[in-house]
């Protein structure tokens, strides 16, 4: 096996390999580094005795605060096949070795791979990696627990059918209304930032600034689309989804605190599947749900409204980290402790 550092502007075969890969990730390219851009990113590719790659690697490296380390993380990454433990040491290392010119303290991944995959667990604790274990909700960098649909060939009908009848009605509300889907590029991204601030202040998540929004979108191209959903002229709702390889992914999603009643967000859903359809995707992917799906779970209705798309719970292995400089781990970690007790 070899391996090849590649920069964020000569990642052309990286990002093609985990376009094509059936285990690939938009997460994991040069794209996802642009939009990152406050991150550094670098990248692996490994290739085979005869030049053919077998798995690819995308790290971003953030610095820790004033401290002179930095932390390396691959989102949903590496991309090979899962029982390739070769391929798989191979890109650790590569990267293990490339973040000794930063002065990485420890590689963190999260790959989408299912939680009772064992050979995958062997593979990944042979070569060093600790499993942070499970988590509740959303207390990960990315989600472990999604709602996904099988699509699998199937036509419109055969999806739409499978719904739960409740989201069928509401669907049709929606159409019944007048409500009306179009799809926007990024000049509409301070649109849906507006409507996402209401979404983050009524639901107490995050709100990300709308040049983010802006980045995605330009960044991934006709890979990604900002669906919004109009009542009466006005933007309601609002959805951004990104294609890559046989996968489409729900990436974010806002409502306004009006006309929610008209059912923007069934409707929304329902043109981001089709659209998934109309790619030949083999998977469409709600992302996160709770870890823990109870009617007690405050996000248990987040659950819910994913689930009854006719969506496959599925729980992934969840965050694993390999420590390269323990003293330096020890550092960071006593270090975020300090901070969190002065905030």
């Amino acid at each position: 096996m070899k391996t090849q550092i590649v920069d964020i502007n000569s990642a052309a075969e990286l990002d093609a390999f985990s376009e094509s890969h059936e285990n690939g990730h938009f997460l994991q390219t040069s794209l996802w580094g642009k939009v990152k851009n406050d991150w550094k990113w670098f990248g692996v590719i490994c290739r085979n005795d005869a030049g053919e790659i077998t798995g690819t690697l995308a790290v971003l490296l953030r610095k820790i605060s004033k401290l002179p380390y930095h932390m390396m993380y691959a989102p949903r990454g590496p991309v090979c096949n899962f029982a390739d433990r070769e391929t798989f040491n191979a890109l650790i290392n590569a990267a293990k070795e490339e973040g000794k010119k930063y002065n990485a303290y420890e590689l963190k991944i999260d790959k989408d791979v299912p939680y009772e995959n064992e050979e995958y667990r062997a593979i990944a604790s042979d070569a060093g990696f600790r499993f942070k274990g499970r988590t509740i909700n959303f207390e990960d960098y990315q989600c472990r627990c999604v709602i996904r649909i099988n699509l699998d060939g199937r036509t419109e009908d055969e999806v739409f059918a499978a719904f739960h009848s409740d989201h069928r009605r509401k669907i049709r509300n929606a159409i019944k209304n007048n409500v009306e889907i179009k799809i926007h590029g990024s000049e509409m991204a301070e649109t849906f930032y507006e409507i996402m601030k209401e979404t983050c202040e009524r639901d107490g998540f995050e709100l990300r600034p709308a040049k983010y929004f802006a980045r995605i979108l330009d960044c991934f191209g006709d890979k990604a689309r900002l669906y919004m959903a109009y009542y009466d002229g006005k933007p309601i709702a609002g959805a951004i989804s990104v294609l890559w390889g046989d996968k489409l992914w729900y990436f974010y999603g806002a409502s306004s605190n009006v006309n929610r009643n008209v059912m923007p967000n069934y409707l929304l859903q329902w043109e981001m599947i089709k659209w998934s359809i109309e790619a030949n995707c083999r998977i469409y992917d709600f992302r996160g749900v709770a870890g823990v799906i109870d009617e007690e779970n405050p996000l248990f209705g987040l659950y819910r409204f994913k689930h009854r798309f006719d969506g496959t719970y599925v729980e992934f292995m969840g965050e694993m980290d390999l420590i390269i400089k323990p003293a330096a781990a020890k550092i960071v970690s006593a270090s975020q402790e300090i901070i969190k007790k002065l905030r």
